[in-house]
């Protein structure tokens, strides 16, 4: 069985919905995971903070516009007039449980509840689209077998007895849809894997049912060997392996959510990364398997936020790094770049939520500066440390400020700290110097 994820772009639009219909309608049993509409998740989390804001008149006049938009595809989208009547009573539906949560208390889990609907809006209508185009397609609510731990991981013999059970009990099917993202938490209550989790969820599903292949459908075909918004002329990389793909999923390459490779590579189950709009271009294919050695692609994380912290002693006293961290693990922030000297360490993070608490309780027993507007530029290939050109790297960026470099900690890595305003030069220069040109550092 194939598990194929489709974005919010793959079902943007009625024209991107037939591509779906398309790439999907083909032999075999597959499990479909879709992401809301795009656009709809954004309009979701402004309807939650003005309700939030206490901006009722608002809120139920954004929520109307929203509706009057899924009337319109829905009308477009499906010529059965039952199935028309059907989809349209549903939608209807989820539009007047928006509209009542407008006048309820504000929290946590309201605002969950009204961000999960678009998942629920784009797979009823699609499931019920297929169904109308002769596909034989059932609906897998993934509230009746997603669900996480109290520690936010996927809860994964909940996950694969509940899914399995669905599945036997569903009449059996060509096709089952099912949404991303959502799910439900440890009381029960309904929650999310957060921005980009529909990834997340196809390769949990993967692994539940031991998938013999993940697919993941977006608007660009795979991998690139360099960020195609800030650089000309970039490639897609035809192999990855999963530890290559999961560091530049973390480090900034936004086509795969960064926990994406973890369920399905311990089980050596393929994951491929696939344009809906170029089907047949092969994509990014990410397994365990490396393919040569060298630098194979450069990303870059914005947002990040570079804190020096420096001992109020002449010399790092015993327990000085562990007080530093202990801090850190306090308040759940993770970093993501640490360097040392004598009487200094400097690092960074991504998280700011506590930041202010964190310095307070840094400058407990330490000086503390910070600066942020800094990214992260990460170059990712195997054993790229060991390349004998890879100190060259270091000349081609004499003009640009560097202000950290992780290197070593990772044969697979190497992170530079640079001022978010110098991030486009340097990916551009690393470009001309790694792949174009006399193609440095790529075996």
């Amino acid at each position: 069985m194939l598990v194929y994820k489709f974005g919010g772009t793959s079902v943007g639009s009625i024209v991107n919905m037939n591509h779906v219909k398309d790439i999907i309608d083909s032999e075999g049993t597959k499990i479909v995971v879709l992401s809301a509409m795009s656009g709809t998740t954004n309009a979701l989390v402004e309807i939650s903070e003005l309700i939030e804001n206490e901006k009722q008149i608002s809120a139920k006049e954004k929520i109307d516009l929203l509706k009057e938009e899924y009337n319109n595809t829905v009308y477009k989208l499906l010529s059965n007039t039952q199935i028309r009547k059907e989809v349209a009573t549903y939608v209807n539906a989820i539009f007047n449980s928006l509209r009542n949560a407008v006048n309820q208390p504000y929290d946590q889990q309201l605002h969950n509840f009204i961000v999960a609907n678009g998942e629920l809006l784009s797979t009823y209508m699609f499931s019920r689209f297929l169904q109308q185009e002769g596909i034989n397609a059932q609906l897998l609510p993934a509230l009746e077998f997603m669900r996480i731990e109290r520690n936010n991981e996927p809860d994964l013999f909940y996950i694969k007895q509940n899914l399995n059970r669905l599945i036997e009990s569903s009449e059996k099917a060509e096709v089952y849809i099912t949404q991303g993202f959502i799910c439900l938490d440890a009381d029960g209550e309904i929650t999310n894997l957060q921005r980009g989790g529909s990834d997340y969820t196809a390769t949990i599903i993967g692994a539940a049912i031991k998938a013999d292949e993940v697919q993941i459908w977006t608007d660009i075909d795979g991998f690139h060997n360099n960020d195609p918004r800030y650089v000309n002329e970039t490639s897609a990389l035809s192999n990855l392996s999963y530890d290559e793909a999961a560091e530049l999923a973390y480090f900034g390459a936004k086509i795969l959510h960064p926990l994406t490779v973890l369920p399905v590579r311990n089980l050596d189950i393929p994951l491929r990364l696939k344009n809906t709009m170029a089907p047949d271009a092969h994509g990014t294919l990410i397994t365990n398997q490396i393919h040569g050695e060298g630098i194979k692609a450069i990303a870059a994380k914005d947002n990040i936020t570079a804190i020096k912290i420096k001992s109020v002693r002449m010399l790092l006293a015993h327990g000085f790094l562990k007080r530093v961290f202990e801090v850190f693990e306090k308040y759940e922030t993770a970093i993501d770049m640490v360097t040392t000297s004598e009487i200094a360490v400097s690092l960074t993070i991504d998280d700011t939520t506590h930041l202010d608490f964190i310095i307070e309780e840094l400058r407990k027993f330490a000086t503390v500066a910070v600066d942020d507007y800094m990214s992260i530029v990460c170059l990712v290939g195997n054993q790229i440390i060991y390349h004998p050109d890879t100190p060259t790297l270091f000349q081609v960026l004499q003009d640009v400020n560097v202000r950290m470099i992780a290197y070593g900690g990772s044969n697979n890595n190497i992170s530079l700290l640079v001022n978010t305003n110098d991030k486009m030069e340097t990916l551009q220069k690393l470009q001309r110097y790694i792949f174009e040109n006399e193609k440095h550092l790529v075996l």
